[in-house]
């Protein structure tokens, strides 16, 4: 079923990037202005579905990157992306598109927010938009799974890594940043064993072929 799932969903084009920092303004605005609350599960589908500029495991690795650097992971993947691409002007454009738009729209909505933060049915919609946000999260995290079967550490080391964080940050409360970097050590440590181990592996059957 994992396979077939994998066989069916879209696969980057060859040579399919951006053609101009204002492509990408236009598209990273499109995504802010879908991501109620949360930008991550649209990015996915924009930047690998839609537009196919990154693959899935490229999209893992950058969302990695972004998570372990100060500050929104969403934001430090647009200017790593943008960055990769056009440079300077890339980041720029890439970053402008995400806040630009939305800013306006949280200013004036938090001005109405004031006026009307009382009201029953205001607190019902802003909780129900919460669950919302919380389902797009876990989906997006369900279509990453596949990315897995790359991953130099295997499902099993992938599973533990990800039951510890989850319980470290969700159970125990524990701060997020020395959960990053002790957990994200010692996988860093563990994969770098395992790409070395498989690298002599090669080296040693490559040898003994000749």
């Amino acid at each position: 079923m994992a396979e077939a799932a994998a066989s069916a969903a879209p696969q980057p084009v060859e040579g399919r990037l951006p053609q101009s920092p204002g492509e990408m303004f236009r598209v990273f605005n499109r995504l802010a202005l879908q991501g109620f609350g949360g930008v991550l599960p649209i990015a996915h589908r924009e930047l690998v579905e839609r537009e196919q500029w990154l693959s899935a495991n490229q999209f893992v690795e950058l969302l990695a990157l972004g998570q372990v650097l100060p500050g929104p992971n969403i934001i430090n993947m647009a200017i790593i992306f943008g960055d990769r691409h056009f440079g300077l002007r890339g980041a720029f454009a890439a970053s402008a598109g995400l806040l630009t738009v939305p800013l306006a729209i949280v200013l004036a909505l938090s001005l109405l927010y004031q006026q009307f933060a009382s009201q029953a049915l205001v607190t019902a919609a802003l909780r129900g938009m919460g669950v919302v946000a919380a389902g797009l999260v876990i989906a997006t995290a369900v279509k990453l799974l596949r990315t897995l079967d790359q991953n130099p550490l295997g499902r099993p080391l992938c599973y533990a890594l990800g039951a510890a964080t989850l319980v470290m940050v969700g159970l125990l409360r524990w701060p997020m940043v020395w959960v990053v970097l002790g957990l994200g050590a010692v996988g860093m440590a563990l994969a770098w064993r395992l790409l070395a181990a498989a690298d002599r592996a090669a080296a040693a059957k490559e040898a003994a072929g000749r």
